[in-house]
């Protein structure tokens, strides 16, 4: 069985988000791959992130994890750029590095009004998962 092609481009996508989503394209985010419901997003390192404890905060985790997944669900559905989050359920498994992120998100099940997704997120190059999340993304008819 084959997979279906990507319904949007890279370039697509990061035109989106820089239109829509300038606090993603403001950290810079980085789109490394986008196909047919998954993507993975790689977030630069930058010491703004860090919280007390020597950490990277929950709420860059939860930003990386909530773009990757908007790019999953727009690699399956093509540019609907009114997708919006309507949940997302963070659990976090482990202190990240202050390093890069990578976030690798699959969509789980797209319907015609709500889609649910989940991402792993990492420290770049490190196998070991740092967070899991899944999320609800409502499609506008």
């Amino acid at each position: 069985m084959s997979e279906q092609p990507s319904r949007i481009t890279i370039a697509e996508f990061e035109r989106i988000v820089e239109e829509s989503l300038p606090m993603a394209a403001a950290w810079k985010m980085q789109t490394i791959a986008i196909h047919h419901g998954r993507a993975t997003l790689r977030l630069g390192f930058d010491a703004g992130f860090i919280r007390p404890g020597g950490t990277i905060n929950g709420p860059i985790q939860m930003g990386l994890a909530d773009v990757a997944i908007f790019a999953a669900l727009l690699g399956a559905i093509g540019p609907v750029p009114g997708a919006v989050t309507s949940n997302l359920s963070i659990n976090f498994l482990r202190r990240p590095k202050p390093s890069p992120l990578i976030a690798e998100a699959r969509m789980l099940k797209v319907g015609r009004k709500l889609a649910v997704g989940e991402v792993e997120l990492f420290s770049e190059g490190d196998p070991d998962m740092l967070a899991h999340v899944v999320a609800t993304y409502a499609i506008p008819a």
